[in-house]
């Protein structure tokens, strides 16, 4: 449907139907043989597979202009979301605050079916999702831990793998990016290289960075010159951390934490990822199938953190 829409594409409803029936062969054919296609079919591989159909038939961004809605919604409510993070006093309190902000903002995920309907009947409102959070504890909560250790001492240097448009990046990500920034850290926010489903680009990511910097260049008065936009190279809504780019790779060699957020990077392809370093995967959980391979409720959070003793 999404595609049929594109309106960027010329005679796009032919090429929908194109992409369906191609797609729809190559899931048959990995019924009949799991290991066609270059299978087991997996989540890296299924996405991959639709992307490349998506880009053949000629469509290069299905979910342009809802991205472009939802950032333009989202940017007018970055301010009010940042003074009511700032107004909490207490340090554990207001990162808690924050990661609840992850949560709320991740909940705009078109991959998933049974949001992109409530999504198009009347929209997602995100004061309304942060505090209809599922209640703690949560299917994997590590939260007062990942708390405890900030306070105890901060990172020098955090790898942050971000997720969707809209809310998920403006009012989840930046303001939890901008409180690291404030306690001296460097932050690398690397998102990807290219369209898949609603998920942001670097270059779209830049654009919304400088719509949201006031005129001494900072983020709510907060300085950003520790902060920095990396291209991911991946073009898909999960991710596979044996094949970044170079420049996240280079970027991340004294990375102190790396933060893999959303359903597809953080549970669906990384859950149980080992690092060198900290590492923080959080995502809220919007597929029933993953809800009932982590014995959890839809709609559930996902906090894993590791420390590594060094």
């Amino acid at each position: 449907e999404r595609a049929e829409s594109d309106t960027y594409v010329p005679d796009a409803p032919v090429r929908a139907e194109k992409f369906a029936q191609r797609y729809a062969e190559i899931l048959e054919d990995l019924k009949k043989d799991p290991e066609s296609h270059g299978g087991p079919p997996d989540c890296i591989l299924l996405c991959r597979i639709r992307e490349l159909i998506l880009r053949e038939l000629g469509f290069r961004d299905i979910f342009k202009k809802v991205k472009d809605e939802e950032n333009a919604k989202a940017i007018t409510l970055f301010p009010d979301v940042v003074r009511l993070s700032d107004a909490i006093e207490d340090d554990g309190k207001r990162i808690e605050n924050l990661v609840r902000g992850i949560f709320a903002g991740n909940i705009f995920d078109l991959g998933s079916a049974q949001l992109a309907e409530v999504f198009s009947k009347d929209g997602m409102s995100f004061l309304a999702s942060c505090q209809n959070l599922v209640p703690r504890p949560w299917v994997i909560d590590d939260l007062d831990n990942f708390q405890a250790r900030w306070l105890k001492k901060p990172w020098k240097k955090a790898v942050i793998f971000v997720d969707n448009s809209g809310a998920d990046i403006i009012l989840g990500i930046l303001p939890f990016a901008r409180e690291m920034l404030r306690q001296g850290m460097q932050v690398v926010l690397a998102a990807n290289e290219l369209p898949s489903i609603n998920d942001i680009t670097y270059t779209e990511l830049a654009e919304i960075l400088s719509k949201l910097k006031d005129e001494n260049g900072q983020l709510m008065g907060v300085d950003i010159s520790n902060l920095l936009i990396a291209n991911s190279g991946n073009d898909l809504p999960v991710i596979d951390l044996a094949r970044v780019s170079q420049e996240v790779a280079y970027l991340s060699t004294d990375a102190d934490l790396v933060i893999l957020e959303g359903m597809g990077r953080g549970i669906e392809t990384n859950l149980y990822a080992q690092f060198k370093c900290d590492s923080l995967k959080i995502g809220m959980v919007k597929h029933p199938e993953v809800a009932q391979f982590l014995g959890g409720r839809l709609y559930d959070c996902v906090i894993k953190y590791n420390e590594v003793q060094s």
